[in-house]
């Protein structure tokens, strides 16, 4: 496995998780309206963050999943999480990704995304990306958009979140329809070859 990649951008840096970021991990996640929006789990117990990263430390050598913590460039300070779920057999994967609740709309989700996309096509080579959100987070319908990504369809009661059924908006994008939408003012500033 090569050494896990370090991505910049115009203001964040998307590097590799540490144990030594599980305190601001589970800082981040508790807030109840970040969990509304995502798959993370509410309440967000004492070790669950130390279990996670843990986790991802073993996607990313298993070749199940490359997992970025984001920092903010200036100072170093972490404030989400952004990854792809690798499917090598079929040459996709799945976005997932969170913000803390302090970082909302400023565009930082769709900067991390943007160059997340980019390293998913260029260095590892998959040809498709999906993502899926709840349709109650119109904002994180808004993020894909932004990337590029095209709106395919809603399954309809997907999921279960706090005790009530949740529709999944879906959207993807494929290599050649990123590479025509890619452009340098997006915020990625070191493009992958």
């Amino acid at each position: 496995m090569p050494p896990f990649p370090e991505l910049r951008t115009e203001r964040l840096v998307l590097r590799q998780f540490h144990i030594r970021d599980a305190g601001r991990v589970r800082e981040l996640a508790s807030a109840r309206e970040l969990a509304v929006g995502t798959f993370l789990p509410h309440p967000y117990k004492e070790g669950m963050a130390e279990r996670w990263i843990l986790s991802l430390i073993d996607d990313y050598e298993k070749d199940r999943m490359i997992n970025f913590a984001i920092d903010l460039a200036g100072n170093g300070l972490l404030i989400g999480s952004m990854g792809i779920v690798l499917d090598l057999t079929h040459n996709h994967g799945q976005l997932g990704y969170w913000i803390g609740l302090p970082f909302w709309n400023k565009g930082y989700c769709s900067e991390a995304a943007q160059a997340v996309l980019a390293f998913g096509f260029g260095v590892v080579g998959l040809n498709r990306i999906w993502a899926p959100h709840f349709k109650s987070n119109p904002a994180s319908g808004r993020v894909l958009q932004k990337i590029g990504m095209q709106y395919e369809g809603c399954q309809r009661q997907q999921f279960r979140r706090f005790g009530r059924y949740e529709d999944a908006e879906l959207y993807g994008i494929v290599r050649g329809d990123f590479e025509s939408f890619r452009q340098p003012e997006n915020g990625l500033r070191n493009p992958p070859p």
